[in-house]
């Protein structure tokens, strides 16, 4: 925010945010008026937790087991990827809340990050017979520090820009005029609604490969159930804190809905293929194998 909200004599702010509250406008860039933006402030922020949460039993699956590089497809991870990295760009474009955007450059954070781990047992397992396990380990090291490294010297300018000066967040979405009607998208937002379409695509698209690895080895062994389990309830959470946000001045329900349409599908709409995920979790934990290691996992996330 290049200008700090100005507190009017009766404590609430100026007319950028009146009545608003002082915290989650500093904080987070959001204009909570009422009860119902306040309730979308806090379910979204759940569900950054969700998500920041949902990688680590992954991650702990994958250096118990050390077969990440058979339990996941890599195409789930690809398309995964591939999907986040359009929501992040399309959330930026289409001027998307301040949550969305924070939450989109967490989602390509993770993903860089097991990608990063399928890769090295990959080629882990692969030179397992080799001599030059050390070396492979040094490099793979010094590969996932230059992507880390490179990640936080990127300009602080693109995450400041969305912070709003003068009420910015969704602006361009407020226009006077009949609410009932939908607002006409600026070309900026067509560019940023196309590419956030495509994301939904590719997360739903990103499933089908996990779905098959799943079918065709009739086994979860070193997929992490609770992976999907809390992303489901990330993606829930997230949806509807989209859906609870009060439209800006100006904007009806129906314009606000049909502008974040492309960032609800991608949400509320691998719910279903999550849950057919869940279901081959419950049909292939007959084998005690992977009933055993379920039980260990969390075991250890329990003591943690």
């Amino acid at each position: 925010m290049s200008a700090g909200p100005v507190l009017g004599g009766d404590g609430n702010f100026s007319s950028l945010c009146p009545h608003g509250i002082e915290w989650i406008w500093n904080g987070l860039g959001e204009c909570a008026q009422d009860g119902r933006d306040v309730a979308s402030v806090v379910l979204g922020l759940l569900s950054i937790v969700c998500f920041m949460v949902s990688s680590l039993p992954q991650y702990y699956s994958s250096c118990k087991t050390g077969n990440m590089d058979k339990a996941l497809s890599i195409w789930f991870l690809l398309l995964w990827l591939a999907g986040d990295s359009c929501n992040l760009i399309g959330s930026f474009l289409a001027d998307q809340l301040p949550l969305q955007k924070y939450t989109a450059v967490y989602y390509v954070l993770a993903d860089l990050l097991m990608l990063f781990m399928y890769m090295y047992y990959k080629l882990k397992n692969k030179a397992s017979r080799d001599s030059n396990s050390a070396l492979l380990n040094a490099v793979s090291m010094l590969c996932f520090l230059g992507i880390t490294s490179s990640l936080l010297s990127l300009p602080r300018s693109t995450l400041e820009d969305q912070m709003p000066a003068g009420f910015k967040g969704r602006a361009l979405l407020a226009v006077e005029g009949d609410k009932s009607l939908v607002q006409p998208f600026t070309t900026k937002e067509i560019i940023g609604f196309v590419i956030g379409s495509l994301s939904s695509v590719l997360y739903l698209c990103s499933r089908l490969p996990q779905m098959y690895t799943n079918f065709r080895r009739k086994s979860t062994e070193g997929v992490s159930f609770f992976l999907f389990a809390l992303v489901i309830l990330g993606n829930t959470t997230y949806g509807i804190s989209v859906l609870l946000k009060n439209p800006d001045p100006g904007q009806g329900e129906a314009s606000y809905i049909v502008h974040h349409l492309p960032w609800l599908i991608g949400s509320l709409g691998t719910l279903s293929l999550d849950l057919i995920i869940s279901v081959q979790f419950m049909m292939y934990s007959k084998s005690p194998r992977d009933s055993a290691d379920g039980d260990e996992e969390t075991a250890a996330l329990l003591q943690n």
